[in-house]
This record gives structure tokens, sequence and C-alpha cells, in this order.
């Protein structure tokens, strides 16, 4: 792995939040000029591929990747397009990550997945079952993501803690064993032990 990647790697996982050239620099142990060039490097690579849908953008020392301007509206529809009946697979478990370890941030939901979850975030705020409950107080203050009533309200919840007890909740730390399935196994025992009682 080169000293380009590596910046790049860290531009992407960062996401909408961004990365300072300090948090770089103390991740990488590469000092502020050598990030800086490496940064202009990559930004050229991005300015100068034409299919390349990337590029950086930089305010107040804090770098983001970001797509490229002229595909805004490529982007703008994908998020305007007509919002599914049912959760996806990626959304279910950003959800169940979210409403078991609320609040949180992407880079924390990230974390738990293993993966990117950045546009089932932003899905799922589209859908008003999470929103911004405020920033952490950590350096670049990210976002923390909670659930809404409408959350509730979705799944028949009069309030957050009548979630039901998920199998094994530890199984929310490791990302290569999660399965959204948990979550909604979860709720399928809840309903029968409901129906046991009332038989």
């Amino acid at each position: 792995m080169n000293n380009l990647s590596q910046i790049e790697a860290l531009l992407f996982i960062s996401g909408d939040e961004g990365i300072s050239i300090t948090n770089i620099s103390g991740i990488t142990g590469f000092d502020r000029s050598a990030i800086q060039g490496l940064i202009e490097e990559l930004t050229l690579k991005y300015d100068n591929d034409d299919n390349s849908a990337l590029e950086i953008r930089a305010n107040n020392d804090v770098y983001r990747l970001v797509t490229k301007s002229k595909l805004g509206g490529t982007v703008k529809k994908y998020f305007e397009s007509p919002v599914d009946t049912t959760l996806s697979q990626v959304q279910l478990e950003t959800l169940v990550i979210v409403a078991y370890k609320q609040p949180l941030t992407r880079i924390e939901v990230d974390q738990i997945r293993g993966v990117q979850s950045a546009g089932a975030l932003q899905k799922l705020m589209i859908r008003q079952l999470i929103y911004e409950v405020g920033r952490k107080e950590e350096p670049g203050r990210p976002i923390m993501y909670g659930t809404t009533d409408i959350f509730l309200d979705y799944f028949g919840l009069k309030n957050i803690q009548e979630l039901p007890p998920l199998p094994d909740f530890s199984m929310l730390d490791i990302s290569d064993d999660f399965d959204g399935d948990l979550f909604t196994s979860a709720f399928d025992a809840q309903e029968l032990e409901s129906e046991e009682k009332n038989v």
C-alpha cells in the first residue's frame, strides 16, 4: 500500500465529516507538508480523470471526498427517487444498529457494519426513521443519529424501551456475523411469546 492510497482510504472512510491534516498525520505518521502534497496529487488525479466521479473539497482544514458537482443532478435523482415500501437489508442493518446503540455517529455505524453506511443513513433520514440528535463532543464534532417517532410507529412500538431483546446483543460489535435478520427474528420471537400468553 503506497502513501497516496492511504490518504485516499482515509478520505473515503471519513465520509461526510471529512478528516483534517492533523488527524491524517496522527494516523499515518506523515508530516503535514507531505500530506498536503499527497492531497494535491490526489486532487489532480481526480480532476484529470473524466471517468472518475470523485473530487476532493476542503473547508477549514477538513478534507472530504465527494462526487463531482457536474454529477449533482444524478445524485439528486437517487435521493429523490420513490422510497420502497420495504427496507433493504443494508437499511435494516443500519437501522438496527442506530436503534440499539443510539445515539451514535456514522463512523461508529461503519465500524460495526464494516462498510460505508452514509447512503443507508441518508435513505433512513429521508424516510424519517432516524434523525440528527446532535453532535459528538470530539474533533470534527460528528453528527449523532437516533430513531424517530415514525420509527416507533413503523415497528408498532410505544417507546424505545419496547425494542425486543436481541438473542445475542454482543453480535452488534461483530461486523462479520451481524445480520439485520437478527432484528426481525427478535420481533418474531416477541410476537410468538405474546400469542402464547394469550392462548
